[in-house]
């Protein structure tokens, strides 16, 4: 569904993380390492990596609803509640639409861990802008 895009010199390349799938309803699944690259200096999983893959998640998910030809998708509100530590393993993010306008989208985003145990609760809200043409 989404346009190839490439990881090369990004932040997702940067922190490890894959999109796993990407659906018509906007659906986005994608994953994340928790080691030395997104952990606190106490060895557990930085808030801020956390937040890097929800917004990941729900931009990729928003670009799929949209004419990526005529329209660009950004993050423009992001919160998260961390609920749980992890130390290890890979974290697993599924964003879902929960509002779909003309010039913003809402998602929810939930990372669990590898027992499916909720990690982060998080509400993104994507800006629709039209490209110049």
């Amino acid at each position: 569904m989404f346009p190839n895009i490439s990881m090369k010199n990004t932040l997702m390349e940067s922190l490890g993380i894959q999109i796993v799938e990407v659906d018509k309803n906007g659906t986005c699944i994608a994953t994340m390492p928790v080691d030395a690259r997104t952990k606190q200096p106490f060895g557990y999983l930085h808030g801020g990596a956390s937040v890097a893959l929800a917004e990941t998640a729900a931009s990729v998910g928003a670009a799929n609803l949209v004419d990526v030809n005529k329209q660009a998708v950004f993050g423009q509100e992001i919160n998260a509640n961390h609920i749980r530590s992890v130390k290890e393993g890979i974290v697993t993010a599924t964003a879902n639409v929960i509002h779909q306008g003309k010039s913003s989208m809402v998602y929810e985003i939930k990372i669990v861990n590898e027992q499916e145990k909720l990690i982060c609760i998080s509400r993104c809200t994507m800006a629709v802008i039209q490209l110049e043409g």
